[in-house]
This record gives C-alpha cells, structure tokens and sequence, in this order.
C-alpha cells in the first residue's frame, strides 16, 4: 500500500511538472523592443590587428554616421581573449532601437550617402576586397532580449 501511495504521489507531482515544462509569451516572459544585430567572424591567428584597421575605414566609419544620424541606438566590437578556440573569435555587433529601424528606408539612404563619399565607398570596397585574406565570415544572426518574469 505504501509502495501504491508513493508512486501515485510521483504521478501527480510529475504531472504537475510537466505542466509547466513550457513558458507562454508575455505571461511567463516578454520580449524587448530592441534588436541586435550580431555578425560572428573567425579572425585568423595573428591577424586581429590588421583586420582592426580594416574595419576602422570601412565598417567603423559606416556605423559611426549610422550613430550620428539616429539610425542605430549603438554598435560594438567584441574580441575573444581566447581567440584560438571554437568557431568565432571576434563579434560585430549592431543595436537597433526596434526592428521598424531595420525595414529598408530611401530617406534615411540618401542621408546617409550624403555623408558616405565615393571616396569612402572605393576605401571600403578595396578593404573589403582583402578580408578574406584575414577573416572568415561564420554567421549572423538577429537577437532580441528575453525578460523572464
């Protein structure tokens, strides 16, 4: 009899688990606003700095404008301190205030390319020409915040 009891208070106390094995959508947690933009780059060994110097006339100079115009809430470079381990050693990453900022824009574009000269363009286009001699592009991905609540 202790035995039965026992092992039907386990069903019921598993199956009250497994009621809540899963979250609902703004009941259990809400989803932020923002977005992130998250490029993962595999830097070969001894090239960070170069590719460094790349990004600063090309991508670092884009996002900069991208920033002082309000088009994106921020942006940021990550490196691995153990930049020989797993698939990725470096992140490019992009804040955007909310994804409307991500839908395509001609306005914003074209003040934006009032401020990105031809000169800014062909720099970018020949540094980016060399990337693969340095860098290997290995995902991208969109990300928005979780809040549990």
């Amino acid at each position: 009899m202790k035995k039965i009891l026992i092992a039907l208070l386990s069903i019921v106390f598993s199956c009250s688990l497994q009621a809540k094995d899963r979250l609902e959508v703004y009941k259990d947690y809400d989803l932020g606003t923002e977005i992130m933009t998250v490029t993962t780059v595999k830097v070969d060994p001894n090239m960070g700095d170069v590719y460094l110097a790349g990004l600063q006339n090309s991508w670092v100079k884009a996002v900069k404008i991208q920033k002082e115009l309000g088009y994106i809430k921020d942006w940021k470079i990550y490196g691995s301190d153990l930049p020989n381990s797993g698939d990725f050693n470096m992140l490019l990453v992009v804040t955007f205030n909310n994804s409307a900022d991500l839908e395509p824009n001609k306005k914003k574009y074209d003040a934006f390319m009032k401020k990105w000269t031809e000169a800014d363009e062909k720099m970018s286009n020949e540094i980016a020409a060399k990337y693969p001699d340095v860098r290997k592009l290995t995902g991208e991905y969109q990300l928005r915040e979780i809040m549990l609540k």
